[in-house]
């Protein structure tokens, strides 16, 4: 069974960066949309952005100008670089891969901590 593998979280005070990485740990048909989602303690969790496979991308209002989503489809690996942190930004940062028609699935990653002290 496929497995997408998260890397790239940690400690880092406020006004600082990160670059989160997903990468699936076999081989797998291209999804549809790859995405970071985030979830605090006692929230629910939520879309912070997606990238289609043709680039197009989106973002929640809360990172716009903030987070860059980016995907390497030869290197089957999603990126999230984040600048400029804030304290609100500390969560669990989720991978989502969703592929639609043939072949198609809904995979997670086991998520990594991003904490942003101030």
């Amino acid at each position: 069974q496929v497995q997408l593998v998260e890397s790239g979280g940690g400690l880092v005070q406020a006004g600082g960066s990160l670059r989160l990485s997903c990468a699936a740990s076999g081989g797998i048909s291209a999804p549809n949309t790859m995405a970071w989602y985030r979830q605090a303690p006692g929230e629910q969790r939520e879309l912070v952005a997606d990238i289609t496979l043709g680039g197009s991308t989106n973002y929640a209002d809360f990172v716009k100008g903030r987070f860059t989503i980016s995907r390497d489809n030869a290197k089957s690996t999603v990126y999230l670089q984040m600048n400029s942190l804030k304290p609100e930004d500390t969560a669990v940062y989720y991978c989502n891969w969703k592929r639609v028609g043939t072949l198609r699935y809904d995979l997670w990653g086991q998520g990594t901590q991003v904490t942003v002290s101030s």
